[in-house]
């Protein structure tokens, strides 16, 4: 049936007869006929119009990609082109056909000449296929049809579901260490040395908060916080942050495989992009000349220069964001509720956490745009070369939007805001947050455990809420109303493309960037699974949990709720490959970074073994980390405050144990301890990360990226190949 194979609908308003839209159009539908298209009108609410382009445009296609020994047989086997490549090449020659006003389709759509183009959802068998076995919330955890998506909606969105159902997979080791590391550290929850001693410091009076109406605390009054902390921050953190370093190089290596696996199977293998392109262009215009590659060093640098004035200026909203929980902190501290008084720090950790969630929302707008408009400077030579070049300035941009705030609390957090009688003030007025005694790593697991739940939840929930209620409306303002039937008068037939054209018509669209906006969100949660994942063990399995959801959730947008995606070969998910292997080299130095700066890892292992009542004699039944926190709080003389900090009179004269720190009593200066912990640290990172780096190098080794049968399969076509040329 003819009317079921028509390649793409374009969709018109109605314009005036001789109006400047109307004639445009014209010129445009009859540049289309020149090239032997079909073209079908279908006046609605809208103008429609079908296009079918001719068979030899196809034949010229396979004729161009074949092999040179392949080329000989007769035009016959030309016939049966796959819907996925009709659509892509007259996709191709939709948006490279140009009128005699020197104007392409996405120009004319710019000027509201036509307003949509896409290609159409089929009553086919395959289209059935997907909605039961993979567009449904029942098939949650079944196995994805891979080879169907492909024959549907092309090999780069088939790939995309492949890497995400192969990463999803793997996802569940990475889920069970984090698992067993919270239930390791859930052991210890009481019966921890550090925690113990926190809950039982009855007597260790501490320093305010703030400088004005704050009063001084007892140690003690942190208990629970001391014991969630010692939950998140043991000897299993240690070993979890090694596995994960392995675990991200395996999943990449394993992947690599995988897509081998694939591809061969797709007979992809020896596809060139640039070749396609070429040979497209030649059939939209055979005396097409090809852009030549160019390379301008004067471009390059203002968008080099510009991208970094953008880094900065995202790095200054993270510098806002700790003015913001400075200033909460001090206010909080000072208000006459007794709730927001005691758990002030909390408090301004959690809204902090929800600010940044909404800066990430606002700042991906402003991201996107700021990439555009530096690929525009750039002026790729092809359209996978733009893809590229926007992919990294976002995956940059986007980086420093989520993690900025983060390495804050992870690396500087408590270390730049000075000590009692000499803090570190903004404007000279607000003090800098301090850690808690028994350390940060609770602040990060709270900022990403906010974050990755509002992502995972309140995203995606919108991500599917939007495109399903806007379907909705859309159904409702473009259905057209049936005329009443005068008396006697017959009902008219109605054209049976008209049904399918408007019901794809009322679907949301797609655009270029459909696939692009999937990637970024499993790339940057993928970057919270692996960067900090020390200091926050459940991230895995946040992700794994989203993961099943967002599969299906996908395949109920692209089937149901979206127009049909135009179909892209390729044969492995291009940059982002590198983006991931970028990501798991942060991965090995962020965790490195937290267990060396962030955790109490270190100075407890220095007291241990260097300070504790273990060192001076045998006790066998003695915790070696006892008497820890004692040794890591230094004495404070209370004359020594600044003048405008308000003290409590009963406390006069006393000396106040306070701050984490190890200083002098005398004059406040850094007593060998902090140079022994200092070296210390700056020791395991450098082991920790030439280890996991090894480790990382050595599976890269050990896993070829190509299975033996792939390379075997290969060099027996090119035999055959070649046996046959003599």
């Amino acid at each position: 049936q003819n009317e079921e194979k028509w390649d793409f609908v374009l969709v018109s308003d109605i314009h005036e007869m001789g109006s400047e839209k109307e004639i445009k159009r014209k010129k445009f539908l009859d540049e289309l006929s020149k090239k032997g298209f079909t073209i079908k009108k279908i006046e609605d609410t809208k103008l429609f119009y079908g296009v079918r382009a001719p068979q030899q445009i196809f034949w010229k296609y396979q004729c161009l990609m074949m092999n040179p020994n392949s080329r000989q047989q007769n035009s016959s086997a030309y016939q049966d082109v796959p819907v996925t490549t009709r659509i892509r090449v007259v996709h191709f020659i939709l948006q490279n056909t140009v009128t005699s006003d020197l104007e392409k389709l996405q120009d004319l759509m710019k000027k509201k000449v036509f307003e949509a183009a896409f290609p159409l959802h089929k009553k086919e068998e395959i289209r059935e296929i997907l909605k039961k076995k993979w567009a449904r919330w029942r098939v949650l955890f079944k196995e994805q049809p891979i080879e169907e998506i492909r024959c549907y909606f092309g090999e780069k969105v088939a790939l995309y579901f492949a890497w995400l159902g192969w990463y999803t997979y793997l996802l569940i080791f990475a889920a069970l260490a984090g698992l067993a590391t919270v239930a390791a550290g859930a052991t210890v929850f009481s019966s921890s040395q550090v925690s113990k001693e926190i809950c039982d410091a009855n007597n260790t009076i501490m320093c305010p908060l703030c400088d004005q109406n704050c009063s001084f605390w007892l140690l003690s009054d942190t208990c629970t916080y001391a014991k969630v902390t010692h939950m998140i921050d043991n000897e299993a953190t240690v070993v979890f942050a090694m596995f994960m370093a392995i675990w991200a190089t395996v999943f990449l290596e394993l992947w690599k495989r995988e897509r081998a696996n694939v591809v061969t199977s797709w007979d992809l293998y020896g596809w060139d992009e640039e070749e396609e392109e070429l040979a497209l262009q030649l059939i939209n215009n055979s005396q097409h000349e090809p852009r030549l590659y160019q390379h301008s060093y004067l471009r390059s640098t203002i968008v080099l220069i510009l991208a970094l004035l953008m880094i900065m200026v995202l790095i200054g909203i993270a510098h806002a964001l700790v003015i913001y929980r400075a200033v909460a902190t001090a206010v909080f501290m000072q208000n006459d509720m007794n709730l927001l008084r005691k758990h002030a720090d909390i408090i301004a950790v959690m809204t902090g956490a929800v600010l940044h969630y909404i800066t990430i929302i606002i700042m991906t707008k402003v991201n996107w745009r700021v990439a555009l408009f530096l690929c525009d400077l750039e002026k790729p030579r092809t359209f996978s070369q733009r893809e590229n070049s926007f992919t990294v300035k976002i995956f940059l941009f986007q980086f420093f939007t989520n993690f900025s705030s983060l390495i804050y609390i992870a690396f500087f957090l408590g270390r730049i805001n000075g000590h009692p009688g000499h803090y570190a003030r903004i404007a000279g007025h607000w003090r800098l947050e301090e850690c808690h005694p028994s350390g940060c790593i609770t602040d990060l697991f709270i900022q990403m455990a906010v974050i990755m739940v509002l992502k995972q939840t309140i995203s995606n929930i919108m991500e599917y809420l939007i495109p399903l209620i806007s379907h909705q409306l859309r159904k409702k303002k473009k259905h057209p109303k049936k005329r009443r039937l005068m008396l006697g008068e017959e009902e008219e037939a109605e054209d049976p493309c008209k049904r399918q054209w408007l019901n794809n018509y009322e679907l949301n669209e797609v655009n270029v960037f459909s696939l692009f906006n999937e990637y970024l969100e499993i790339v940057i949660q993928y970057s919270f699974t692996t960067i900090f994942v020390a200091a926050f063990p459940l991230a895995p399995l946040l992700a794994l949990i989203n993961n099943v959801i967002e599969i299906h959730m996908d395949a109920i947008k692209m089937m149901r709720l979206r127009r049909r995606m135009v179909p892209r070969k390729a044969k492995d998910i291009g940059i982002w490959l590198q983006v991931l292997e970028a990501i798991g080299i942060l991965a090995v130095i962020g965790n490195g970074l937290v267990i060396a700066i962030t955790s109490d890892f270190i100075p407890v292992q220095v007291y241990k073994y260097m300070y504790s009542p273990c060192t001076r004699e045998n006790h066998t039944s003695m915790d070696c980390s006892t008497g820890y926190i004692n040794n890591s709080l230094s004495v404070f003389h209370i004359q020594d405050f600044e003048p405008h900090t308000k003290v409590l009179p009963e406390f006069k004269g006393e000396q106040i144990k306070e701050y984490r720190d190890y200083r002098n009593a005398d004059d406040y200066t850094y007593t060998i301890q902090f140079w022994h912990i200092f070296a210390a640290r700056l020791a395991f990172l450098i082991l920790f990360e030439h280890v996991a780096l090894c480790v990382k190098l050595i599976a890269a080794w050990y896993i070829p990226d190509t299975p033996q049968k792939v390379k075997n399969k290969i060099l027996t076509e090119k035999h055959i190949n070649l046996r046959n040329e003599l």
